[in-house]
């Protein structure tokens, strides 16, 4: 089992304050001359790693008790080293505040209330009456932080849900405009291939001059078809599928999960339209896993077999238990029938979700 150390979505935001915080609460523990000797130090600030630790990577119930337990030790540090411990009581302040339990929240900033409260009265034999004037400032910021990281990450949850329906709507708005476009342009064009070519197939025994002059028609016909196929695709954005790829390791990366990318034999040349479909699905694919499947590894994989092209997206989550089959999935089914092919998404028998997309070989 790998052990991870830091959440990777924290890192450019957290990790350099929180190690120069612990830094220094371990240098000045350690240099001062308190009773309670080296092993008892060593002891209390073992406590404080493994709370912190626990509430880094929890937001539930575990939360809230590393952050009472780590206030305690915050609590004895400051009883027997000195007031400025106090101020590193900032670090789970922070941790409450990313609780999703408003009570959690609240018990949490009680918990620093009462630490302040019996350091002082253990220092100073007063209960309300801070004997530094920077202690009161410090105070008042640890008890509203957590209500300021609190209402921080819910706008970027509400943000996070704007965006997927934003994305939903721009997808809903893709497919509705390609649909038009194909029956507004293309659906009138095929008909007529489609009469003309059942008009020279009666034709090509009884009169074969007609037939020439049919076949003509619908050799003019089809060039007409591939020229309105021409402007479709050229107001239609085209999503290089490399580039989605790197896209997805970036984000995987960001998300904590492993990608790993294999690819079975020569490269397929794909046209502007099917390469762009593809890559649309590769991304509504990995959007899935981040935001349902809880995986730690995925795996994409390209491979033409039977002139099929194949491209299997398979991870180790939770599979499709309790999760609703939503839009992304049909969008990536209308979108492969696009270009007959097909997207389909299972449980995998192995575990997490495999999402398999078939599309015919074309020369």
């Amino acid at each position: 089992m790998k052990l991870k150390i830091y959440p990777r979505d924290q890192i450019k935001q957290y990790l350099m304050i929180d190690v120069i915080s612990i830094v220094f609460l371990f240098c000045i523990v350690l240099r001062s001359g308190s009773e309670l000797g080296i092993l008892g130090k060593l002891f209390l600030l073992l406590i404080f790693l493994v709370s912190f630790y626990i509430g880094l990577w929890y937001r539930d119930w575990r939360l809230l008790m590393a952050v009472l337990i780590g206030l305690l030790t915050l609590t004895l540090l400051s009883i027997y080293v000195g007031l400025s411990i106090l101020i590193f009581g900032f670090i789970f302040a922070d941790l409450i505040g990313r609780s999703k339990s408003k009570w959690h929240i609240g018990i949490g900033i009680a918990a620093i209330a009462l630490m302040f409260i019996l350091v002082q009265w253990k220092s100073t034999g007063h209960l309300f009456k801070l004997e530094s004037t920077t202690l009161l400032p410090v105070m008042i910021i640890q008890l509203i932080f957590p209500i300021l990281i609190y209402i921080k990450e819910k706008a970027k949850s509400l943000q996070s849900e704007l965006d997927a329906a934003n994305k939903q709507i721009v997808q809903q708005e893709e497919r509705q405009r390609i649909a038009r476009d194909l029956h507004d342009t293309l659906g009138q064009t095929l008909t007529m291939i489609k009469l003309k070519s059942e008009l020279t197939t009666r034709l090509v025994d009884k009169d074969s001059s007609k037939a020439k002059e049919e076949l003509k028609e619908i050799l003019a016909t089809t060039r007409i078809a591939l020229k309105q196929v021409r402007e479709l695709v050229s107001d239609m954005k085209f999503v290089s599928l490399e580039s989605e790829i790197e896209h997805s390791k970036k984000l995987m990366y960001t998300a904590g999960i492993e990608l790993d990318i294999v690819k079975k034999g020569d490269p397929l040349l794909l046209s502007s339209v099917e390469e762009t479909m593809i890559s649309l699905c590769v991304r509504e694919a990995m959007t899935n896993i981040i935001k349902h499947s809880k995986a730690k590894r995925c795996t994409i994989q390209f491979e033409i077999i039977d002139h099929i092209y194949f491209i299997q997206i398979m991870d180790d989550g939770i599979g499709l238990v309790k999760v609703e089959r939503g839009n992304g999935i049909q969008s990536m089914k209308e979108r492969m029938q696009a270009l007959q092919g097909t997207a389909a998404v299972n449980n995998s028998p192995s575990g997490g979700t495999h999402v398999t997309i078939k599309l015919p070989v074309r020369q």
